[in-house]
């Protein structure tokens, strides 16, 4: 049952890098990856803008609800068991300089993969790689 839908950035390999670690880890199939520069992304989810979601990461919860920044990545890592260490970034008050430090790193993050990746862009789109741990 998926209760987080991430809609990310394929053309980002930071990003993909992040979504593809988090598909490792996720064997509850709990969370659902949506590309924002997929063909149909449009038509399939016409309340998402796209343009506002490449500035910041964009989530739905189970409930329907807008996550938004951090708080998508936060609840991320919290559904896969993993990096407990990133409830603190939502701590008020290192909440507002994690948001800041997060909006800088957004809006840099083409910088940011070259540096760490040697790639600033994935030519097309980067492709998740799938391979889902199955827990019992």
């Amino acid at each position: 049952m998926t209760r987080l839908t991430l809609f990310y950035d394929g053309r980002c390999p930071l990003c993909v890098a992040e979504m593809t670690r988090l598909a490792a880890l996720d064997g509850r199939r709990a969370l659902a990856f949506e590309d924002i520069n997929g063909e149909d992304f449009a038509r399939r989810y016409p309340s998402i803008d796209p343009v506002a979601a490449n500035r910041v990461l964009h989530g739905w919860d189970e409930n329907g609800s807008l996550l938004l920044g951090l708080d998508v990545s936060c609840r991320a890592w919290q559904l896969v068991g993993k990096h407990r260490w990133m409830a603190a970034l939502r701590w008020p008050l290192i909440r507002p300089l994690a948001d800041l430090g997060y909006r800088v790193f957004a809006r840099h993050r083409y910088f940011f993969s070259r540096l760490f990746t040697g790639q600033p862009r994935c030519t097309e789109r980067c492709a998740i790689i799938e391979h889902r741990r199955h827990e019992p």
